[in-house]
């Protein structure tokens, strides 16, 4: 909620002004530096007693959840020295509103404190767990408060949303500081940056900035962060889950590449796969033409023996009835005859319809070509593995994930998706969070993908006015309502940036 009005001796001092503030928009920087940057936050602790401001202090943190800051101890210290008359304020670095919260966990040895507010919604920040080299680049982001006492005009402007301030530098080792494992890097910090994220390329935590070594007399400057490992520990301790990445940081210029490189060699598999397909099936055909062939000439011969048999049994059965007659034995003489007769005459029946020896080809052989893989026809379950090496993973999960792909782009028998050549597409702009997905399904490769993007609150505002004039909003097999569909996802395409801030990639493969 909106932080609480202070008591009156303070409440014109500080929030006098809020009022007359404009909704602030930072400016949108296509870098994954200024995306993390929108779930950095300003903490803001004031104590009052009596009607007197008796405590003032501020710092920085950011976003572990939609609801809940990571900041440093020492940053909400006033909490603990006057739990009952102090007010915790989160401001965030977008918007027009700051809102208050309550500290609900700390670890004093550590330095860690966890912060919960509510009236609004702010874009986590992953916790990176993989190993960090020294010389890396690194970046604190933060609230410094030489950079306040430089630009401040009053009070006021302590709660009006900024963006954060970056600084960068490099990785310089770990070390142990009163037996907490921290990190030791030399991007520019001072007070106020307490409590700040110290971030990789990709914007993922690799630490909280809580201290600085100041140099005298030609001594380099260096910051101190609590590591990563703390950091999880205390959230676990904490029983508070939190997003985390091990998948090392890569260009997206590069990934972008890569997974069109990748995409041509599995449409060339794909096609190869296609040739060879076709050619076994032009030689199991030319092998069962060959077999009915001799098949077929067999029959034919029997066929002719028969013929022959019969021809020579009707004649020895005539020239038995000849010497019948002459021994004048009329009767078995007719009979033999006769016999005689039916057998040749049935010879010549078998010869002149025995088969002509050509053959067809059998229905149950393949056909020469393959035919390709229909992309409106369902596949049924399959289950989705991530492909590291076309993936670019900032802060998703990457779980196996279980689909359903049914007639006409519909999967999980809810959401339809569009056509997009012999692609499917389904853009989801959500209500709250800020962040876009470009979700994407390919048949022949059974590839499915999943690029988001991370964006300012303008960004979004614009994106769901867009949005909200889809009407489709279940499966469906009218092509008209899809078309229209593929239409508005266009739209929605000239806004995006020309790059995702993460691509994650999936193989496919059936469960039956």
């Amino acid at each position: 909620m909106p932080i609480a009005p202070f008591p009156v001796a303070v409440r014109r001092a500080l929030f006098g002004a809020l009022a007359l503030l404009i909704a602030f928009t930072a400016p949108a920087r296509a870098d994954d530096i200024s995306a993390t940057g929108r779930g950095v936050v300003r903490i803001v602790t004031i104590a009052v007693v009596d009607d007197e401001v008796v405590g003032f202090g501020h710092g920085s943190g950011f976003a572990i959840t939609p609801n809940r800051i990571v900041t440093n101890a020492h940053v909400v210290d006033l909490a603990k020295r006057y739990p009952d008359n102090v007010v915790v304020g989160v401001v965030p670095s977008e918007g027009a509103k700051s809102y208050e919260g309550k500290v609900i966990a700390i670890d004093a040895a550590r330095d860690l404190a966890l912060i919960e507010f509510t009236g609004t919604r702010l874009p986590t920040v992953a916790l990176y767990t993989g190993p960090v080299e020294e010389g890396a680049l690194v970046t604190a982001l933060g609230y410094p408060g030489n950079v306040d006492l430089a630009t401040a005009r009053s009070a006021v402007d302590y709660i009006h949303p900024l963006s954060p301030i970056r600084s960068e530098g490099v990785f310089s080792g770990r070390r142990t500081m009163s037996g907490v494992d921290v990190l030791l890097h030399t991007a520019n910090i001072a007070r106020g940056n307490s409590g700040g994220p110290l971030l990789d390329p990709c914007g993922r935590v690799i630490g909280v900035n809580s201290s600085f070594a100041k140099g005298e007399e030609g001594d380099s400057s260096f910051g101190f962060a609590i590591a990563d490992s703390e950091v999880a520990a205390f959230l676990r301790e904490a029983k508070q889950d939190y997003p985390a990445v091990g998948t090392p940081c890569t260009s997206i210029l590069d990934r972008v590449k890569q997974d069109s490189e990748a995409d041509a060699r599995a449409s060339a598999e794909a096609d190869a796969a296609k040739r060879e397909a076709a050619a076994k099936a032009a030689v199991a055909r030319e092998q069962a033409l060959g077999n009915a062939r001799i098949a077929a000439e067999r029959y034919r011969e029997n066929i002719m023996a028969l013929a022959a048999v019969l021809l020579v049994a009707g004649a020895l059965a005539i020239g038995g009835g000849g010497l019948l007659e002459v021994r004048r034995k009329r009767r078995e003489a007719i009979w033999a005859a006769s016999a005689g007769g039916v057998l040749m005459v049935a010879a010549a029946i078998v010869f002149f319809t025995r088969p002509s020896g050509e053959v067809t080809l059998p229905p149950d052989v393949a056909p020469t070509y393959a035919p390709a893989v229909s992309s409106t026809a369902a596949l049924g379950k399959m289950v989705c593995t991530v492909a590291p090496e076309r993936s670019r993973v900032v802060s998703s999960s990457v779980e196996d994930l279980t689909i359903d792909w049914g007639t006409a782009g519909c999967m999980n028998g809810r959401t339809q998706y569009a056509e997009n050549g012999s692609k499917w597409d389904r853009i989801l702009v959500p209500t709250e969070d800020q962040t876009v997905s470009v979700l994407q399904f390919d048949p022949a490769t059974r590839l499915y993908s999943n690029q988001r993007y991370f964006l300012t609150a303008a960004q979004m505002d614009a994106l769901r006015k867009i949005r909200s004039q889809v009407t489709i909003k279940a499966c469906t097999p009218d092509e008209a309502g899809r078309a229209n569909l593929a239409t508005q996802q266009s739209a929605i395409r000239t806004l995006l940036p020309a790059y995702p801030n993460e691509k994650i990639v999936y193989s496919c493969r059936s469960t039956g």
